[in-house]
């Protein structure tokens, strides 16, 4: 299965104690995905993916404005919520609460798939 190709893994990351999860390693898992929703459909996915891409170049955007500072996805989080724009439209915290639906949308789908379903539309 195309699935286990994938080189970089959400499992793999490692989540650090006080920190939470880091941001790098995050976004690269969700690159991975990507290719994997060509491979699904890349006409029934095409909105999907657009929407993933977008949200994960807005996180990506945010932290690459200090790696250091932004080294978790709770810091970017924290930072926005103190700053007072994490409702912002396209602040980095409402793309990661899309970018978190979208990962659970696919996870159901593809559940969907695995425990037999040939029917695309029935599995969406």
């Amino acid at each position: 299965s195309f699935l286990l190709v994938l080189d970089t893994r959400f499992s793999d990351i490692e989540l650090r104690e006080e920190e939470g999860i880091p941001t790098e390693e995050f976004l690269e898992s969700c690159y991975a995905i990507v290719p994997v929703l060509d491979k699904l459909g890349p006409t029934v996915f095409a909105p999907v993916k657009m929407d993933f891409v977008g949200n994960i170049k807005k996180i990506n955007q945010k932290f690459i404005t200090d790696r250091e500072e932004f080294d978790t996805l709770q810091k970017i989080v924290l930072h926005e919520v103190n700053a007072g724009v994490a409702q912002v439209r396209n602040s980095a915290t409402e793309a990661l609460l899309w970018l978190k639906r979208g990962l659970k949308f696919l996870k159901g789908f593809l559940t969907e798939v695995k425990n037999g379903e040939k029917n695309i539309q029935t599995a969406l």
